[in-house]
């Protein structure tokens, strides 16, 4: 297995805005040898990183999104019993060979690359708690044994691995001692008019300010189940702007309701939370 080249670094793209710290984690990862554990709210860009650090370093990009469903086994491969079955009742002569019903998983795909790849492992924590003691060992050695064709797969280089989390449970401790962390803070005023400026260019300034004021609010009011995250931030921006609406239309409210509410606000709760809110600052205005 050959490491890659100690010179490779990670300096942001155009169309991501990293922060000094987090190059600095995707930079430490990369010298370490270590998967890089990345952890922050939905949507701030945790799985666009994988793509953007791949593009950077001009590497292959292989995408394992987990369900809760997924098993540490199926990163490395599956055999797949059943076809192997159903062809022998045909009569099949490919059955002979238990090799035609290994499926290679992610993992087993970075490992056999002729090129140093990027492995994204989206929301490990949707899985079970051993799902990441499971992984322990081939993210440390870089090989696993495939008992069937009894084959050792060994990695011919070593992959950058970036594990994301939504921090929806606790992962074990012996799995983080052996990932690089960093954790993505929810951007600030001046970030997220960075993160604006490579998306909406030509924004008008009076919108934009409109914009970040109302968003802004709403994820300091009290009390709210689920803030609104950037993506939203700026699925909300593009109904503005294909709505042609003006400063004035943003600040103003419907129902004690930001214009477009739904695309920043996902659930009940919070829109009534808002609405009382609103009418409880009304009444102590009035007296």
């Amino acid at each position: 297995m050959t490491s890659a080249s100690t010179s490779e670094r990670f300096t942001g793209t155009e169309r991501y805005v990293a922060t000094d710290d987090l190059k600095l984690a995707v930079n430490a990862a990369l010298a370490l040898q270590r998967p890089l554990l990345i952890k922050g709210e939905p949507g701030t860009g945790k799985t666009m990183l994988a793509e953007e650090v791949a593009a950077a370093l001009n590497r292959p990009l292989l995408q394992w999104h987990i369900k809760s469903t997924t098993k540490a086994h199926q990163g490395l491969y599956e055999y797949d019993a059943v076809s192997r079955l159903r062809d022998s009742q045909l009569g099949d002569e490919k059955v002979r060979d238990i090799g035609n019903y290994i499926v290679k998983g992610t993992l087993w795909e970075a490992f056999e690359a002729n090129e140093p790849s990027v492995v994204l492992i989206d929301e490990i924590d949707k899985a079970d708690i051993e799902f990441p003691n499971d992984l322990l060992r081939e993210l440390d050695r870089m090989e696993f044994h495939v008992y069937e064709t009894r084959q050792t797969v060994q990695a011919k280089h070593r992959p950058l691995i970036i594990i994301t989390s939504n921090n929806e449970k606790d992962l074990p401790d012996a799995f983080l001692r052996r990932c690089f962390f960093h954790y993505i803070s929810f951007p600030d005023r001046a970030t997220m008019q960075e993160i604006v400026a490579v998306h909406y260019p030509n924004i008008k300034e009076d919108v934009l300010r409109a914009a970040l004021d109302t968003f802004f609010a709403l994820r300091e009011a009290p009390g709210l189940k689920k803030k609104p995250s950037t993506s939203e931030f700026l699925d909300w921006l593009r109904l503005l702007l294909n709505e042609a609406l003006s400063a004035t239309d943003i600040s103003s409210t419907t129902g004690d309701l930001p214009v477009m509410a739904g695309a920043l606000l996902k659930n009940e709760q919070d829109l009534t939370l808002l609405q009382r809110l609103a009418a409880m600052t009304r009444v102590s205005q009035r007296r």
